[in-house]
């Protein structure tokens, strides 16, 4: 094993058991804790919960809020979150991947 090699593996072990934020290219993150990875850069997480955009109705609908209340500024709402368990994040789609301390 390479310096470099065996670097990269002490770093991804110490990953283990710890809870990371990853994002995805269709704007999904996924929150959970990190059980292992392999080769193709897909990582298995446990405990996970997705979070994505809501829906544009629901986007809309705040906007109209907005609007009716005379309130001006950016809309914001919150993203759907729901609880997926074990999941396998496939490594190609993976955009950025931050550890929560």
């Amino acid at each position: 094993m390479s310096r470099s090699n065996s670097e990269a593996t002490e770093y991804l072990t110490a990953l283990l058991n710890k809870n990371l934020r990853i994002h995805t290219t269709d704007s999904r993150i996924f929150v959970g804790t990190m059980k292992c990875t392999d080769q193709e850069r897909n990582i298995i997480l446990s405990l996970t919960h997705e979070y994505r955009k809501p829906p544009p109705s629901v986007v809309e609908d705040a906007a109209h809020q907005m609007d009716l209340e005379g309130a001006t500024g950016n809309v914001k709402v919150d993203m759907v979150k729901r609880f997926v368990g074990l999941v396998v994040v496939p490594g190609r789609y993976i955009t950025k991947i931050e550890v929560e301390e």
